[in-house]
């Protein structure tokens, strides 16, 4: 699983949203990892965090939570979490899960 934030070094601008691009698997092996990188990545974050999912591979139970984890703490902190660009198998989980209604898609 990798991580690849797009907010520049510093104090991301509020007028973007920040952007994050996740790819490979998100399972058991990674979760933890991907909770910590997405923990830090809500201290500098605007007040829309945009998970990009184009690069996932595979994402599990735990990759799951992670995503509604990381949706909760967000919220908590006055941020929006969206997802986008998820891939058909992606796509369907989030539907089969129901977290399709509870993390907002954009384009």
């Amino acid at each position: 699983m990798t991580v690849i934030d797009t907010a520049p070094l510093g104090v991301a601008d509020p007028s973007r949203p920040t952007t994050v691009r996740l790819s490979g698997d998100i399972d058991i092996f990674t979760s933890a990892a991907l909770r910590r990188q997405l923990m830090d990545t809500l201290h500098y974050s605007t007040s829309l965090l945009i998970l990009d999912l184009s690069g996932v591979t595979f994402c599990d139970a735990g990759g799951l939570g992670v995503l509604v984890g990381i949706q909760h703490r967000a919220r908590s902190m006055g941020i929006t979490v969206a997802l986008t660009a998820p891939r058909p198998f992606m796509s369907r989980l989030l539907r089969i899960t129901g977290l399709d209604r509870g993390l907002p898609m954009v384009a």
